[in-house]
């Protein structure tokens, strides 16, 4: 760390801490701008405001170590594995080291779960956290028993000193430690990770028990005195609001509480947030449910009430005609002579890809309990950003965020839409008029039609490859709903000419960020492509593509956002993947091996697929391996492994059977029974997992195996039938062979 600078805590929140440290040592630490940390003691006044405090621990007078977990679990294990950071570098003994969840507060620093970003923004800070505590109790035991510092180590809870055997528990040092300096800046050594004994292992989750034995985690758990339960009916048609309704009907229901309209849009103009509908309340969910059964309401039409799939492919498809220039057609790039190449290709291919939107399916359906009394209030929510959630919950209420107090629970599965806090706005704007504790629950149709998709979109492809085989030129012409753009201009890092035009089409559909963002479509589409090119050229595709990455290792960014590309990473986990999956060997017609790989989230993920696919056209995903480079650490080998299988299960679940039609500006499915969600029995039998371990920092994992694992699968298909799969979900084709 370079600058000198300190900002200590508030003394509001020194007290809060220091109340809950029961006399124990308790450490901050501060993120500048800058994105440094810098560890600090919680001990007087903050007087610049130019850094927040993000995480703190506590050492307790008996030897228990209590670390706080600023960020929301969602499922991908941040709870667990940013505590045993700071437990490693500490030298805790982990079977006494209590995890507990942070309530919003800006002493922690950001408190958000999306991106795959809590590694990455935590890992050194977290063991700056731990360095700090250990060098204090260090040099606390060096100086109880006059020996220098360097003789002395911390370990299973302990400092023991090495010559003479001697040891002290951290309780028994916590009074000495606490009266000391906290370390200078640049002298708190880390550990080597060679040295490491918790990190790289595998830890269950901290609340696995509670999990299993139904403890009330979960937002949907959560109760409080005198609540009442409530269903908020929006118009199946977006953006549309209501006329009138059978209110009085409604309210004479069994166990309605009141029903009324709400005809406001927070922010205003935005189909996310709180948007018009009827609000009813009763004493229980079930009540709730059945009024809502009988409540009749007539709507006054969205935007664009008539807009369908069908007719967004047919917009598409006119506009893929269009040369650049034209009405909503815009040529976003052009590197070197497109046009001179195709001419000179010995092999050039055309295709169209399109893919649908789909939901995100949390298990635990949207839900949110607010409780406002007078200028006051307080959430309990199942929010990946409760910073946000507090903030929309002001604006609904009209009060100050400081005056509406977050607690964050557990989430039953995230996945980017409860980064959204709709349940929230709506859940406040009851509560406000009840002026009780409102429980607000979503079904599972509330969930299908109200979601912020993932954007569908359509592609329209050309390519080339000279006579030595070699891709030479790529155009492609994305037509979207005007989210997720840029990812598409992958290809420019590796080929010389390469064009880029972009249409976007006028929808009205609520969008939002699912899991891999913009990679998560953008990889099916590239590396399918990428596919049917080595195909062409006569080269098995891994040679292809490890042809087109070249030799170097640094590639510069592409596009507005395009970020530095490691070459070399990417062709270490293809050759890694290749030599896992036995690439190359001999399969009988009907089974076949695809690869799929992609740079997502600052991760750096091969995949190979091996399916079989009956002359009926019945497919079975046998087997999945995947190499993954995430950097230079594991943290949680559990977790990690966990984490791969769940996004190559949800990357097959979204590429084989989901999509949401629309019709009449509104979405068709209601729930599963017209959304199927894959099976136990369609899993794939068996995942393979090589991490890579690389020199470079750690990063998430939620989020970046799951791209390759669509394009694997498709390109694996084509292997055993010949058939292209060009279009998502993948039973869309026919995929039968004789």
């Amino acid at each position: 760390m370079s600058a000198t600078l300190r900002a200590p805590l508030g003394r509001r929140s020194f007290l809060k801490l220091a109340t809950l440290a029961g006399g124990g040592l308790v450490l901050g630490y501060y993120v500048r701008p800058s994105g440094m940390a810098q560890v600090v003691k919680p001990d007087v006044e903050k007087t610049d405001g130019l850094f927040i405090p993000n995480a703190f621990l506590r050492i307790a007078a008996d030897g228990s170590v209590t670390v706080y977990s600023p960020r929301p679990e969602v499922g991908q294990g941040i709870k667990t594995s940013l505590p045993m950071i700071i437990a490693e570098e500490l030298g805790a003994d982990w079977r006494r080291v209590e995890v507990v969840s942070a309530p919003l507060d800006a002493a922690f620093g950001p408190q958000f779960a999306g991106g795959s970003m809590s590694t990455p923004m935590s890992y050194t800070a977290m063991r700056q956290v731990g360095a700090a505590a250990r060098t204090m109790l260090v040099e606390a035991a060096a100086q109880t028993w006059g020996v220098p510092a360097n003789e002395c180590v911390a370990g299973e809870g302990a400092v023991r000193h090495a010559p003479s055997g001697r040891s002290l528990k951290f309780g028994d040092l916590v009074a000495k430690a606490s009266a000391l300096p906290v370390p200078a800046e640049g002298s708190v050594v880390l550990k080597d990770p060679k040295d490491f004994t918790l990190l790289g292992k595998r830890i269950g989750g901290v609340d696995n028990p509670r999990v299993v034995t139904g403890q009330p985690l979960f937002g949907i758990d959560q109760k409080r005195p005198g609540m009442v339960h409530a269903v908020y009916e929006k118009s199946p048609v977006w953006g549309a609001r209501p006329l009138s309704a059978n209110l009085d009907h409604v309210k004479a229901l069994p166990g309605v509480v009141d029903a009324f309209a709400i005809d406001r849009t927070v922010p205003e103009g935005q189909l996310t947030g709180l948007v018009p509908g009827v609000a009813i309340v009763a004493t229980s969910t079930w009540a709730a449910f059945s009024a809502r059964n009988e409540l009749k309401v007539t709507w006054k039409e969205g935007r664009l009430p008539n807009s369908s799939w069908d007719d967004f492919a047919r917009q598409a498809r006119e506009l893929a005609r269009a040369p650049a220039g034209s009405p909503g057609v815009s040529e976003d790039r052009r590197d070197g002579d497109v046009d001179k190449a195709f001419a000179g290709a010995a092999h050039v291919l055309e295709a169209a890809y399109a893919y649908p939107f789909i939901s995100h399916t949390n298990l635990e359906p949207q839900n949110c309990l607010v409780h406002v009394q007078g200028d006051r209030a307080e959430i309990w929510a199942p929010t990946q950003n409760p910073d946000g959630a507090r903030k929309l919950a002001a604006q609904v209420l009209g009060f100050a965020p400081e005056n509406v107090k977050v607690n964050i629970t557990r989430i039953g599965g995230g996945f980017g839409r409860r980064l959204d806090s709709d349940p929230v706005a709506e859940a406040a704007a009851i509560s406000q008029r009840l002026g009780v504790p409102v429980k607000l629950l979503w079904d599972r149709a509330n969930d299908l039609q109200h979601d912020h998709y993932r954007p569908g979109g359509f592609h329209f492809l050309k390519g080339a490859v000279d006579p030595q085989g070699a891709l030479s030129a790529w155009r492609s012409h994305h037509v979207s709903f005007g989210s997720n753009m840029g990812a598409d201009e992958y290809p420019a890092r590796f080929v010389p000419n390469f064009a880029l035009l972009s249409s976007t089409l006028d929808n009205g559909v609520p969008q939002g960020p699912w899991r891999a963002p913009g990679s998560c479509t953008y990889a099916w589409v590239i590396c399918s492509f990428l596919d049917e090119l080595a195909h062409a050229a006569g080269r098995d595709p891994v040679k292809f593509n490890l042809a087109l990455l070249g030799e170097g290792d640094m590639v510069p960014g592409t596009g507005p956002r395009g970020r530095p590309y490691n070459a070399a990473r990417m062709r270490s986990v293809l050759r890694e993947v290749a030599e896992k999956s036995g690439w190359g060997k001999t399969l009988p017609r009907g089974r076949g091996m695809g690869l799929g790989y992609f740079f997502s989230h600052q991760g750096y993920i091969a995949e190979v697929a091996e399916v079989t696919v009956t002359p009926a056209g019945e497919l079975r995903v046998d087997r999945v391996v995947a190499a993954v480079d995430v950097g230079s650490q594991i943290v949680n080998l559990s977790g990690a492994e966990n984490q791969v299988q769940g996004s190559v299960t949800d990357g097959l679940n979204a590429a084989w059977r989901q999509e949401l039609d629309i019709k009449q500006g509104r979405v068709v499915q209601s729930n599963f029974h017209e959304y199927p969600m894959l099976r136990i029995a369609d899993a794939p039998r068996s995942i393979e997992i090589h991490f890579v371990k690389s020199d470079y920092p750690p990063t998430g994992l939620g989020e970046p195996a799951l791209p390759p694992l669509a394009p694997a699968v498709c390109n694996a298909i084509f292997a055993a039938t010949g058939k292209r799969v060009r279009q998502l979900p993948i039973s869309r084709t026919d995929l039968s062979w004789s």
